[in-house]
This record gives structure tokens, sequence and C-alpha cells, in this order.
């Protein structure tokens, strides 16, 4: 993981402000440098900062190839190109690719050459697995290209000035976050540099949009016949839209011996496998045993992660859960008007009664691992003291529910916490060495975990939850994915999705509706059928997930109900009056 920057200006050179260098700093603690390049257009800025995760020695960025002069600032995991696992260094890759993608074209001044190079460019990202964002600037025609993956699981933000100028950076200035923008995920930028003729001109801009993968017609198709072939780009996919036969197929009540809880259990170990088996040491130090942690509420999606895990990391490999709970002023004020006894305000968080259960589970159903539960407690007033800090980071997202789940993941990122002695009991302060953090944001996406999507389904069924379900697939990286990409890897710390994978992906968007989720239409009674033994009496709501974890042996967190992570760890609503969600900040 990495923190890039890019600028342009025509009239002086354009440094990165201070605060925002040590914001890519603090993601890439590694590794920092400067390209500055003498333009006929004006002024180029290069910066790149590193967190060394692949390969067997630290890659230095920005990448410039000495003959052709070009560079790459890369901020990703390429796990696969063109299908194949990449096992060294995939800013290398990808640079080395890219090279060869412009040098196969020829250099013209014509329209359609032009337009072919920036495509030879766009096809190589299209060949990509994994999260990423990226500047690379191809010299010889003076073009700067930039975007992110097409689900957005890296952060990229954009600052134009009203002389022409340009920035794109992971993070913004906190000095003067009005101008910035979040760049979409929705294809590649190509800036055009050759344009420029003299300074008081202003560089131009092409946006090129993602190759689609397929039309509706080929994603009912999908459904009704899940083992169609279909586009190598599963992020392109969408949920099928509303399909009229419905109500004349039969509906497989989903049990413990149903083909897709293996399928689940397949899919899942493959995309751990690649974001888990080979993550290096810290530099500094490569004696310590934790190169993993988990984002760890004790719910459903993070708990079957942890136990899945466990049957492929080493045994003497040990694992970090993360727990945080905030002490908040509101609910301590109504706990003691009801004149309850004063209470720690952190044991009675949910997610730290969940957290715990499921670390007790954890440890009876696989007892020959260290599962080290650190406890991040945050007084308020430390909670006040960040706020800037949050706000700044998470920036364009400014409402109160992105500063009230921003808050939770950046102090659970942050790592700073206690465990507990196993010969005294007493709290002993610990702070993780894991760089690689995994969250199980996306499995509520793709197995309708929210309250909204059994509300969608009562009223219209499948034909209504597919939609509801592709609204919030489609706007993940609008919504969460680059806000939580800032202020997770402000820790030098890198987050890592597995239910976001490619792979994972492919399967789950293919899967018929009434294999993951275990809704049923009373008007479809009748088509409902037993697949395989019906087993235990669990919530609908990704019941594909929860048969999946009571299978390996967590009963306990395969019934645990959904809660949101800033209820859970009670950072929404720390003062008293009606403040809503979606209120700006103020």
């Amino acid at each position: 993981m990495c923190g890039i920057y890019f600028s342009h200006s025509g009239h002086s050179k354009l440094d990165a402000p201070a605060d925002l260098v040590e914001h890519l700093c603090r993601r890439g603690p590694d590794h920092l440098s400067h390209v500055p390049i003498r333009h006929s257009s004006g002024f180029l800025t290069f910066v790149s900062s590193v967190l060394s995760l692949r390969g067997e020695s630290l890659t230095k960025q920005p990448l410039q190839d000495p003959e052709s002069g070009s560079i790459l600032c890369w901020n990703g995991e390429a796990w696969r190109f063109d299908n194949k696992a990449i096992d060294n260094n995939d800013a290398d890759t990808i640079f080395k690719v890219l090279l060869d993608a412009v040098g196969s074209q020829d250099i013209s001044t014509a329209l359609q050459d032009r337009r072919d190079i920036d495509d030879a460019v766009v096809q190589v990202l299209n060949r990509i697995h994994g999260p990423y964002a990226f500047i690379f600037y191809h010299a010889r025609p003076g073009k700067v290209f930039y975007g992110r993956d097409p689900l957005g699981r890296r952060s990229l933000l954009r600052s134009k000035g009203e002389d022409g100028s340009i920035m794109i950076s992971s993070v913004c200035s906190g000095f003067n976050t009005a101008n910035w923008t979040e760049v979409e995920a929705d294809g590649v930028y190509v800036v055009h540099l050759s344009n420029v003729s003299n300074k008081d001109t202003k560089v131009t801009e092409r946006h090129i949009a993602w190759p689609e993968s397929s039309d509706e017609q080929k994603a009912v198709s999908r459904l009704l016949q899940p083992s169609a072939a279909f586009h190598s780009n599963p992020l392109k996919l969408s949920y099928p839209k509303s399909i009229q036969l419905l109500s004349s197929l039969q509906f497989p009540r989903l049990g413990l011996t149903a083909l897709a809880v293996d399928a689940l259990l397949q899919n899942l170990r493959e995309s751990l496998k690649t974001r888990i088996m080979s993550i290096p040491s810290p530099p500094s130090d490569t004696a310590k045993p934790v190169r993993v942690a988990v984002l760890f509420s004790g719910g459903l999606d993070c708990t079957l992660l942890a136990r899945t895990m466990h049957d492929l990391l080493p045994k003497e490999r040990e694992v970090d859960l993360l727990n945080v709970a905030f002490e908040n002023p509101r609910v301590l004020k109504a706990v003691s008007k009801g004149n309850s006894p004063a209470a720690n305000p952190y044991s009675q968080c949910p997610d730290r009664v969940t957290g715990l259960s499921s670390h007790a589970e954890l440890q009876q159903v696989c007892p020959n691992r260290i599962w080290r539960f650190v406890s991040i407690d945050v007084p308020y007033a430390e909670t006040v003291s960040h706020r800037p800090q949050i706000i700044s980071l998470i920036h364009p997202h400014n409402t109160e529910m992105d500063l009230s789940i921003a808050c939770a993941l950046y102090f659970a990122a942050r790592g700073s916490g206690a465990v507990r002695s196993d010969g005294t009991g007493d709290s002993i302060p610990y702070n993780t060495p894991a760089r690689v953090l995994l969250s199980g944001l996306g499995a509520d996406e793709l197995f309708a975990g929210y309250a909204r999507h059994a509300a969608a389904f009562s009223r219209r069924g499948y034909p209504g939850l597919s939609d509801e379900l592709e609204l919030d697939y489609q706007r993940l990286g609008k919504r969460n994915l680059g806000r939580d990409d800032r202020v997770i890897s402000h820790w030098g710390r890198e987050v890592r999705y597995p239910y976001l994978d490619e792979g994972f992906l492919r399967w789950a968007l293919r899967l018929p509706l009434w294999e993951k989720y275990g809704y049923e239409q009373p008007s479809a009674a009748a088509f409902v059928v037993t697949q395989g033994n019906d087993g235990p009496s669990l919530e609908p709501s990704k019941k594909l997930l929860r048969l999946l974890c009571w299978r390996l042996g967590m009963e306990s967190a395969a019934s645990e109900k959904k809660r949101a992570i800033q209820f859970g760890a009670r950072t929404a609503k720390m003062e008293a009056g009606r403040t809503k969600g979606t209120e700006v900040l103020s």
C-alpha cells in the first residue's frame, strides 16, 4: 500500500502541502520520494510513499523508466493479471505491462492513434484483479492517466485550481479541503499535457469509462443458469434485474448440507489465501509472529473470516482481534437517569459483549492458536481531540454518519489497546504490530444483511431484493471504500476485503438469490423445496454465511444479529439532541 500524489501547474512548481506529505508518510512509512519534472506545459510533481507488503525487498516509488521518462505511482495490490498470480512486487509488474502496452502503439498526432494509446492503458487496467489507485505518466505524448479500480477500493482525490492547476492525491490537505473531490471509480481519466501551448492554457482531460461486462439479458441468464459463462471482470457485473419467471421456480430452503455452503467455504478460502499467506514481517522487526489482525466486532462477517483463516494459517501464527468501544456521554447519562449502578462504559458496548463472546468461541473451537483479543477503549475526551483529524481524513464525506463510522475504524486501525495477562488477568497495554487488517465489508451487500433488504423482499419479492442489492453494491466505492481507506491507512496499515475479491464476487454474483438468503415468499410457499438437512433455525439475512459459520463450529456467532458499527461501538449520537446521520458536519 502507498500514498500517491501528482500536481501540474503552468506557472510554478506546485509542491504537496506539508500536512499532505505528512499524511502520505503515515500511509507509507517505509519510503518517501519526490520526482519533479519540467514539462513544456509547466511543472509536474510526483510523490509516493510506500508500505512494503509485496516482494522480497522494498520497491521504491515513484517508479521511473530511464529510457522513456514515464512514471508510475501505484497504490494497490494487483493479486492477479490475466488471471495469473503475481508473486513478486506488483507495482513493478504493472509498470512493465503498461510500458509494453503504450510502447506497442505508434506515437502520432492523429486522434485515432492517440485514443489507441488511451485504450491500451484501460485494457491493461481492466485485466487486473485487486484493489488499486494509480497515476501513470506516459512521457512521450505527455499524458497523465489516473483512476481507481472499478469498485473503488482505494482512495483517490482531485483538486483543480482556478489557475488551471491540478492535484491528485490519496489524501487531501487539511488546510484547504474545499476544492478536493473524490475521483469516481467509473473509469480512467486522462490529462493531456501536450495540448497546453502556454502557461495560461488549462490542461484538457478525457474520461474513459470501464468496459461493460454484460447487458441485462446476460445478467438474467446468469441468475436462471448460474453455470453460464460471463465476462472476466466481475466488478462490472450488476445484480440481475426484475425477473417475471420467479413465480414458476422452485426455491430450495437452505440447509447445512446445501452445495452452496460448500462453495462458499471454497471461495472464501481462496480469497483469504491471497490476502494472508504471503504477508512479510515488518522491516523493523522480523521476529514478531503477528502479521494480520481482524477488525473484530464479534459479528457474523468478521468472525467467519477469523474462523476460516484458522484452517489456512500455520498454527504458530498469532492473530490479533481488534475490538473498539467508546465512552458515550449520552448513553451514560441515560443509564444514570435510570438509577442503575455505574458501569464500565466500555464493557457495556454491544460490540464488546459480542466480541468477547465470539473470542471465547474461537478459543474453544480453535484452541491451538493464540487469538489475542485487543480491547481498544476510547474515552470521550480522546474522541473529541481526534475529531478534527478524522473530519479532515474523511473529506469530502461530511455527514454525522460518516464521522461516527470513521471514528470506530480510525481507533480500531490504530491498534492501540490492552490485552489480558493469561497468568494474572491484569490488563496490559498492547499495540498490534500487524500491518494488514481484514474487514468483513461487502458481506451485507452481497448476502442481504441490512434490514432494508428484508423490507424490499417483503414488498416485491426477489425482484425488489435484487434491485436493492444492486443499489448497495454499485455505491460501495462512493459511500464507503474511499473514506475507509483514508481513515485506516492513516496508521500505516492496509485493509483487505476478502468478501470483495474478484473471484469471490464472480461466484457470489452468479449465485441464485434463493441460495444466499433465507427469505421465503408466502405466495411461493408451494414451490419451496428442501435442499439437504434444514439444520438450525437461523434468521434469513445472510443465511448462507450463517450456515457455514454454524458448520464450522461457531454456533453462537452464526446466530448474531446485524448491528451497524456506529451503534455497536457507540460512536453514534454522543451528544444529546436529535442529530440525524444524514446531517452535514458543522
